[in-house]
């Protein structure tokens, strides 16, 4: 019985005697099947041949990213709070080195994800550490195929999580897609972690907002309006995306304003 991982989308599936006939992750048109088919790995053929780095980004805030890259190639990112320490998003590799280098650093105690897309080998992460608490919206429950006693679903459109830690729930790349919000009172700052939910783009000044990304299918004027109603009235300067240094540090706010009314006027029917 293995766990295959599918090499595509990276997430892994309940153990089995032969790989799954297809991703319903990838067949899903959010994504893609590639051109030559389905195929699979396992994630000790990953550790064989990839690395994790961790990098700082600033106090109480490390970023996580395999190379080569590997699957979608999102990065997780390591939060320290004063009521314990978080991994928002997933990447699949997970190896001693990688548990040694964060229980360094204290452990994790929550994991918190923001799509399917990332669910990757969130169970193999929840056991190296004391069998953390997974949060996943409910509303993507079907999209959960290894099994997790850990697994904590969430309903509604907000979740306080810790003290100054809330999940929100703005909908509109999947119905669960989630967000993470933090006020860090030492540094008096407010941060949104998003994935590509809030998606950061290259020039650290607009974010996008997408059904599929490798489909090039953008949201609907409902779906994006549903974010802007979510979203409103909460603060943030900054936001952390899914990829690699995709921050933006200062104004945030403005700028997600900024790209959600540009992207309405694109996509709303005249």
């Amino acid at each position: 019985m293995t766990n295959y991982m599918c090499q595509t989308c990276d997430v892994q599936f309940e153990a089995t005697e032969q790989p799954p006939e297809i991703c319903p992750i990838c067949s899903d048109d959010r994504q893609f099947v590639p051109w030559d088919g389905q195929k699979w790995t396992t994630l000790e053929n990953v550790q064989k041949y990839h690395a994790n780095q961790l990098q700082k980004v600033e106090k109480g805030i490390y970023t996580l990213q395999t190379t080569p890259g590997f699957g979608i190639g999102q990065r997780a990112i390591f939060i320290q709070t004063e009521q314990g320490n978080i991994l928002w998003d997933c990447i699949s590799l997970i190896d001693e080195t990688t548990v040694e280098l964060l229980n360094h650093l204290g452990g994790v105690d929550a994991i918190a994800i923001s799509h399917p897309h990332y669910y990757s080998t969130m169970a193999d992460w929840s056991r190296a550490f004391n069998n953390a608490p997974i949060y996943l919206h409910k509303k993507d429950a079907d999209f959960v195929f290894q099994k997790s006693e850990n697994i904590v679903f969430w309903e509604g459109n907000s979740l306080e999580l810790w003290e100054n830690i809330q999940l929100i729930n703005p909908g509109g790349h999947f119905p669960g897609a989630t967000v993470l919000h933090q006020y860090d009172p030492e540094k008096d700052v407010y941060s949104l972690f998003t994935g590509d939910i809030i998606n950061v783009e290259p020039d650290m000044k607009t974010v996008s907002f997408m059904y599929s990304f490798p489909n090039h299918i953008p949201l609907s004027a409902k779906d994006i309006e549903i974010i802007r109603d979510r979203m409103a009235g909460i603060p943030f300067e900054r936001i952390f995306g899914a990829w690699y240094k995709r921050n933006i540090m200062k104004d945030g706010r403005a700028l997600f304003d900024a790209s959600l009314e540009r992207y309405l006027k694109i996509v709303r029917p005249n």
